[in-house]
């Protein structure tokens, strides 16, 4: 049955944090949504509208005791989440990805990117795992990309290393609690038409294989999918979210097939 779910990173009126909240909404779960701005609360606002029991708030969840009293309030409030969707990280509006080559990325820039991108998702992760490991049930599907996991893009150091090392950390984390009745999955989105999304990579959607980028909402039906009863077998995994683009190996080729 449907309980309470966990959504971080859902401030934005087009990213895949809200509109990953919305698919589990209409799942039928109660939704604790998290960012690190008060709009976070407007987001609530306009599930609520929709006929969804959601509930906003913010944290920064690179600071463990800020994550310790999200869980307090949301213990409180709702009660402990049975799925957690781990979508923090860079790339948002409010908290744009800087592009540095490795050669010239200060080591503050470095920790930013690790903390920003992984250490959110294992902060709120360890938090969540004991209600989940006492009720015997869970779903954790963490938000990774597929910079790093599949392919790289120069300036992205930071960015990269801590979007790999979410894949590590869903792999460590579903081989410890899988005889808990827990999962944990990974996502990796590629080309995506959220608000954050910039004109150089809207061009790259173009020219991706589908011709187009993807959207929130089809990255967020993946995610809905791996927080259900029905991928109870299903742990460990990444699943990337691209339209094929990992499949080109010479980007040179592509006017031969989109002309056909």
């Amino acid at each position: 049955m449907p309980g309470v779910a966990l959504v971080t990173g859902a401030g934005s009126p087009g990213g895949i944090g809200i509109a990953t909240a919305r698919a589990l909404g209409e799942a039928g779960h109660r939704l604790a949504i998290v960012s690190t701005t008060t709009r976070i609360h407007d987001r609530a606002h306009q599930l609520r509208e929709l006929g969804i029991d959601a509930q906003g708030f913010v944290a920064d969840l690179t600071d463990e005791r800020a994550v310790d009293r999200l869980f307090t309030e949301l213990e409180a409030i709702l009660g402990m989440p049975e799925v957690v969707v781990n979508n923090a990280g860079m790339g948002s509006i409010t908290n744009p990805e800087s592009y540095e080559l490795a050669v010239v990325t200060t080591p503050a820039a470095w920790r930013h990117a690790l903390e920003t991108n992984v250490t959110t998702a294992f902060l709120v992760t360890r938090r969540a795992l004991p209600s989940m490991i006492a009720h015997h049930w869970g779903r954790i599907v963490n938000v990774a990309s597929t910079t790093g996991v599949v392919q790289v893009n120069p300036g992205e150091v930071g960015y990269a290393a801590g979007k790999a090392a979410m894949v590590g950390l869903t792999k460590a984390v579903a081989l410890e609690n899988a005889r808990h009745g827990i999962t944990c999955n990974a996502l990796a989105p590629g080309w995506i038409a959220s608000l954050a999304q910039t004109e150089e990579e809207r061009r790259h959607g173009l020219a991706s294989p589908m011709g187009r980028s993807g959207t929130p909402e089809e990255v967020a039906a993946a995610a809905a999918f791996l927080a259900s009863e029905q991928a109870s077998f299903i742990t460990g995994h990444t699943l990337v979210v691209d339209g094929g683009n990992r499949l080109m190996e010479g980007l040179s080729g592509y006017e031969f097939w989109r002309n056909e």
